[in-house]
């Protein structure tokens, strides 16, 4: 079920200084990753503060959502010239991210169980032909996921559209890898969940 719209949902998305809408503009020409689906925004927030030579952008469909990564951006102390958020669809952004993105975050992407949904999920043949045209350079792709199958279908349709896998983990937290944490990911490992990573490169 969708959550609720927050009651600040419209101010703080309309007061948003990096809110990107018709162009990108970092201050600093940065490689530039992205994260499709970033929820509340812990990772993508985290990322940039620890790597401030990469430009990040977040990007995340529903605005309910967005915003309440945004009102935890603002609240900052610190102020984050190399992250960006997107309001959007990926499918939208064909024209907008062509041929500039480095590094695609998949984390914790719906898994959309039924085979006839097969086509929704973000690794899907579909969605693969539609990064090909974001990439600048090499494709790379990371994955986190606590579902199984998701992650075997992953791994198949990567492999299937020309991708080398430089690590597949079944359960990152025995993994010695620079690691930053999601929302979800934080809950998983408290309850004892395995999280599944691959690293692809095409």
């Amino acid at each position: 079920m969708r959550m609720r719209n927050p009651k600040y949902m419209n101010e703080v998305i309309e007061s948003c200084p990096f809110l990107i809408k018709n162009a990108i503009n970092f201050e600093k020409e940065y490689p530039i990753h992205i994260e499709i689906g970033m929820g509340k925004g812990n990772f993508i927030l985290n990322m940039a503060k620890k790597y401030p030579h990469i430009n990040f952008i977040g990007i995340e469909k529903y605005s309910s959502v967005a915003s309440i990564a945004i009102k935890k951006i603002m609240e900052l102390e610190e102020e984050l010239p190399n992250l960006k958020i997107i309001i959007s669809d990926i499918k939208n952004l064909e024209e907008l991210l062509k041929c500039k993105v480095e590094v695609i975050y998949l984390n914790f992407s719906d898994p959309w169980p039924k085979k006839k949904h097969a086509k929704r999920r973000l690794t899907s043949p579909e969605f693969l032909k539609l990064y090909d045209k974001l990439f600048k350079g090499k494709a790379r792709i990371y994955m986190k996921t606590d579902n199984d199958d998701l992650f075997s279908y992953s791994l198949d349709s990567l492999k299937e559209h020309g991708y080398e896998f430089k690590k597949i983990s079944y359960d990152l937290k025995d993994e010695n890898i620079d690691n930053v944490l999601t929302e979800y990911e934080e809950k998983f490992q408290n309850q004892g969940i395995k999280i599944k990573y691959f690293e692809a490169i095409k």
